[in-house]
């Protein structure tokens, strides 16, 4: 069976979920976006509003500003990446993902890692990161390092685009200055 047969029959499953309260209060499931044959799989935090109405993830200012980035990089948002989230289904007012909520999702998004095979992992905010590597992480003190995840998977933790559209300066050490640095980082990596 084809990645893209395996990933429409897990999305048409996930799109029948009402495991938790999500699933009541969405408007469409936000399963992927990207190349499912891609290199790099990015794992955001969760929907919002806009992602939610289109069912389509990183589609806000967010999403836009985090397009921008990859394409500065060098990479290809529609080429280089298959891009899902922790959650399927937006959170009511953008809040933060439960443990139970990421729990009970969490096939759907293990089984996205399994099917899409991905060279690296970027696990893209603290939301992200916590669900790999522990609640007990400082996204400032391991984001540009490399870990194992997943069976041996190379992951990459990046600061969100939320928190960057806050932080404005492109200075060297500043916040975006260092997310467009681990973006090359993963573009050197993909490329050996």
């Amino acid at each position: 069976m084809s990645k893209e047969v395996e990933l429409n029959k897990l999305k048409e499953e996930c799109n029948n979920c009402q495991k938790c309260i999500l699933g009541s209060t969405r408007t469409n499931i936000v399963f992927s976006d990207g190349n499912p044959n891609a290199k790099i799989l990015l794992i955001g935090e969760a929907p919002g509003a806009d992602e939610d109405a289109t069912g389509t993830p990183f589609v806000g200012r967010a999403g836009k500003f985090l397009s921008k980035l990859i394409e500065e990089s060098g990479l290809s948002r529609k080429d280089d990446f298959y891009i899902c989230n922790t959650v399927k289904c937006r959170p009511p007012e953008n809040r933060v993902p439960t443990d139970e909520e990421k729990a009970l999702c969490e096939n759907y998004l293990l089984s996205q890692i399994k099917t899409v095979n991905p060279k690296v992992i970027v696990l893209c905010g603290a939301t992200s990161a916590k669900s790999f590597l522990g609640k007990k992480i400082k996204i400032s003190e391991i984001r540009g390092k490399w870990f194992k995840i997943f069976d041996g998977i190379d992951a990459m933790v990046i600061l969100h685009p939320s928190f960057l559209l806050r932080k404005h300066s492109e200075d060297e050490g500043s916040p975006r200055w260092l997310t467009k640095e681990d973006l090359k980082k993963i573009k050197e990596f993909i490329e050996q």
